[in-house]
């Protein structure tokens, strides 16, 4: 992951996708920063933010469900 990490420094690295990795492992810390990071780009991928199963684990998080009110994904 640091990898990954160093190279969206220089180049174009999805912040939903790495927010989606956070989550698989766990991080629920992460993976919120890196969705608030994906809503602050704008990014597209975030229309998958209510069922993407990757995210299973962040589905309690008030800030999850905060990012789906804004997003008004939360109906």
């Amino acid at each position: 992951m640091q990898a990954v990490l160093e190279l969206s420094r220089t180049q174009f690295v999805s912040s939903y996708g790495i927010a989606s990795y956070y989550a698989v492992i766990g991080d629920n810390d992460r993976a919120l920063d890196w969705l608030e990071k994906a809503y602050s780009e704008r990014d597209g991928t975030l229309v998958w933010l209510k069922v993407h199963p990757r995210l299973d684990g962040l589905r309690e998080e008030p800030g999850f469900r905060d990012l789906l009110a804004r997003l008004q994904l939360d109906s």
